[in-house]
């Protein structure tokens, strides 16, 4: 099993940066952590960006992990829908460039 990262950035719509956190919270984060992920930070940058670093270790890959999530009745019966307040999502895996964590 390989530790997977994934670096998010999300440009969250004028206004709606604080319902978006209140449900990122109460909602995606704990739904996350039900399907093994663990979220490494989570920080807002200005009033309309919303990053955040996801991990994950296990044996069917964070592709596919993240597949199983999103097809999940607990995600699709999330209603309404958290992303929708978000206008653009980029999502990145990373690499660490500094070796096994100590």
């Amino acid at each position: 099993m390989t530790l997977e990262y994934q670096l998010r950035i999300y440009q969250v719509k004028p206004g709606e940066m604080n319902e978006w956190v209140d449900e990122w919270r109460s909602k995606i984060l704990p739904l996350r952590e039900k399907f093994g992920f663990k979220v490494v930070g989570a920080w807002r940058v200005g009033e309309e960006r919303f990053v955040w670093i996801l991990a994950y270790e296990g044996k069917v890959g964070f592709e596919k992990a993240d597949e199983d999530y999103y097809s999940s009745p607990e995600r699709k019966k999330l209603n309404p829908n958290p992303a929708r307040h978000l206008g653009t999502t980029d999502h990145h895996m990373m690499a660490n460039v500094l070796g096994p964590s100590p």
